[in-house]
């Protein structure tokens, strides 16, 4: 709640006569400078700011500290309603602007992932444009992860938007590999692809003791963040330092100017993930059930199959 002094649960509020906000957002290693015109939002202020917060405190908690030291973030009002889209830059500071609609209620709050994947961008070094790929590809691939280590989804949800996802990634006829097809599907699902295949190998690898959180924080600890402008392979070398077997190098050679096929279908057969009746089915005996749930871990008790109806869906990317 907002008290008269304007802190809003250790966050430092500040109003002027035009109703635009600024909340500064402490977190562990960088702060969130947050603006918006609170009157032209139906939702209180506190509700915005507390959205904001949790997501930054999603990115902060899977890599282990945030990944700049400050990070201005505009949200820009739109007609309509819930979280239409973001943009993330740092050419002059860290900087992220999500268009929220006028009528968003909590509810769109608590489905959204934009905010997330946004923020997540902050977390890995600027690369040349061909390898734009890696960069959304990461955000589409570890927003969820992100946001389950919080509690704010069930591991269902990771699974469900892989199931979805991933099959919009693989290459289609004509296919040069991820550094030469910048196609919709190709730049979102297929980096997606890649970080998925790179942690299952890497939890192969390391049975376990490692998966592709521990190279992004290897990355991030040598200081690769959007503020920075590195070589891809430096990026990947430094992962595969951090994890101690050559995943990333490998599976970048394997897949950058080569459609490298996948069959997916082995792969949920493998981990255990299904469809059955309209449900999400988590098998608790499958061969590699021990890698599904070191990247997405569940509850100790038995779950029920869920309905794909009862798992909050992404927008289409």
């Amino acid at each position: 709640m907002l008290c008269a002094a304007g802190v809003l649960l250790g966050v430092r509020v500040h109003a002027t006569p035009s109703a635009l906000r600024t909340a500064l957002l402490e977190l562990d290693g960088g702060k969130v400078e947050l603006d918006f015109d609170a009157d032209e939002f139906q939702l209180p202020a506190e509700d915005l700011i507390d959205w904001v917060r949790t997501s930054a405190r999603a990115v902060e908690t899977f890599y282990a500290g945030f990944p700049v030291d400050h990070v201005r973030v505009t949200l820009i009002p739109r007609r309509g309603k819930g979280v239409i889209t973001g943009r993330t830059e740092a050419w002059d500071g860290a900087r992220v602007r999500v268009q929220v609609g006028t009528l968003t209620d909590r509810a769109d709050l608590e489905r959204d992932w934009i905010m997330v994947h946004e923020l997540v961008h902050l977390a890995f070094p600027s690369v040349p444009s061909r390898h734009h790929w890696i960069e959304e590809g990461l955000a589409t691939y570890v927003e969820p992860l992100a946001r389950l280590e919080i509690g704010e989804v069930p591991p269902e949800t990771v699974w469900h938007d892989l199931l979805d996802g991933l099959p919009k990634g693989l290459p289609q006829a004509g296919d040069r590999g991820l550094d030469f097809t910048p196609t919709w599907g190709r730049t979102y699902w297929g980096g997606a692809l890649f970080c998925f295949l790179a942690d299952l190998e890497i939890r192969k690898r390391t049975e376990n003791q490692r998966g592709l959180r521990d190279a992004l924080r290897g990355i991030r600890a040598a200081g690769g963040s959007m503020k920075v402008r590195w070589p891809l392979e430096k990026a990947l070398r430094i992962g595969d330092e951090a994890t101690g077997v050559p995943v990333l190098m490998e599976l970048y050679e394997k897949m950058r100017a080569s459609p490298a096929p996948v069959d997916l279908d082995a792969l949920w057969s493998e981990l255990g993930v299904e469809r059955r009746d309209g449900h999400l089915v988590l098998k608790p005996d499958a061969p590699s059930s021990a890698t599904r749930r070191a990247i997405a871990p569940e509850p100790e008790t038995a779950r029920e199959p869920t309905s794909s109806g009862d798992i909050p869906r992404k927008f289409d990317r």
